[in-house]
């Protein structure tokens, strides 16, 4: 029985004594550690696409080399389980989505009184009858009931326009004068003259009569 197990023993010892195996044992070996490597550099450019900290990459390249080439399998479990679930770019295009639902959310008009989807031609909401523009009086545009000037004429609401006219006095007397008889301008003086009440005659100076006398 001994001589057998000896026979068995030394027969494996002469297998892998011999020139192939051991080639390829250190092949296997060579490969290991190429992979041991290679996971290290993993973790290193993975961590660098994960976070912002200068780091953390360095530091997740170190835990698989401290695990050597025949432990590593379980450092990259060890390390996928505690990274970052998302990476920079992933967060990045998470926060583009959601600023662009968030401005084209804010985009749509809304009544500022019931909150009801309304269009931007619509004057006053048909729901709560809320005003919610005006016309531009120059250019017969839409404009905002907070706008100070149109936007599109550049009116501004804020400043009243101030008409210079002639009194109607001294046109009635310029015309007298004259010797105009102009029916379009006639019409307008009355138009206003009516408009604005008959004119009254000054009151006469008391004073002046009194002195007079005297």
């Amino acid at each position: 029985m001994d001589q057998i197990l000896e026979e068995i023993f030394s027969t494996i010892g002469g297998i892998v004594g011999s020139a192939p195996v051991q080639l390829g044992i250190r092949a296997i070996g060579i490969y290991f550690v190429i992979l041991w490597l290679a996971a290290a550099y993993w973790a290193f450019r993975d961590m660098q696409l994960r976070t912002e900290n200068p780091f953390l990459p360095y530091v997740a390249a170190s835990l698989i080399i401290l695990f050597t080439p025949v432990f590593f399998p379980f450092a990259i479990l060890v390390y996928r389980i505690v990274r970052p679930q998302e990476k920079i770019g992933e967060v990045y295009e998470r926060n583009l989505a959601e600023e662009a639902l968030v401005a084209e959310v804010e985009s749509v008009a809304s009544c500022p009184t019931c909150a009801r989807r309304v269009d931007d031609d619509w004057l006053i909401c048909p729901t709560c009858r809320t005003r919610l523009s005006r016309v531009c009086p120059n250019c017969s545009r839409l404009v905002g009931l907070q706008w100070s000037l149109c936007a599109w004429c550049g009116r501004d609401f804020e400043r009243r326009e101030q008409v210079a006219y002639q009194p109607l006095r001294e046109r009635a007397e310029a015309g007298r004068l004259t010797g105009m008889t102009d029916p379009a301008t006639t019409a307008t003086v009355r138009t206003k003259l009516r408009s604005n009440g008959p004119l009254r005659a000054p009151a006469p100076a008391r004073a002046q009569d009194a002195l007079s006398e005297r």
